[in-house]
């Protein structure tokens, strides 16, 4: 039987941007408050009984949002072909996460294999409105 655990951490940060082509007041610029949940799926557990330690995942997550934080986002490279939606900003934050993870992995000389890998990016612009995004694999 495969056991599968998926660990989640959540953080926050402020960003402002708009929506090119919309045609409400989102089209204009404004702030967000973005709250960010990470998925981590481990299948497997360390000698500790542990998937991922909570502090490692947070750490990639502060170098992922980083970036973002206290930004224009339509400025940055990732949304110069797209608006900084918050589904955009989930698929971003996955791939960047996921990329994030493999170089941890790898430095600390464990097999970037299936054992760990980003499931889920949950982005919220405000507390009642929120995208999950994943792939299936």
């Amino acid at each position: 039987m495969k056991r599968n655990y998926e660990l989640s951490v959540t953080a926050e940060f402020c960003a402002a941007h708009k929506l090119n082509g919309y045609p409400g007041n989102c089209r204009n610029v404004h702030g967000h408050n973005w709250g960010v949940t990470v998925c981590v799926l481990a299948t497997d557990l360390d000698k500790l009984g542990m998937g991922m330690d909570f502090r490692a995942i947070k750490a990639l997550v502060k170098e992922a949002l980083s970036s973002l934080d206290h930004a224009f986002l339509n400025d940055l490279a990732p949304f110069a072909d797209q608006n900084p939606t918050a589904e955009n900003l989930a698929r971003h934050l996955y791939t960047e996460l996921n990329h994030l993870l493999m170089q941890t992995l790898t430095a600390n000389a464990a097999s970037p294999d299936a054992t760990l890998r980003v499931s889920r990016v949950m982005v919220a612009e405000t507390p009642g409105a929120s995208v999950t995004y994943w792939e299936d694999h």
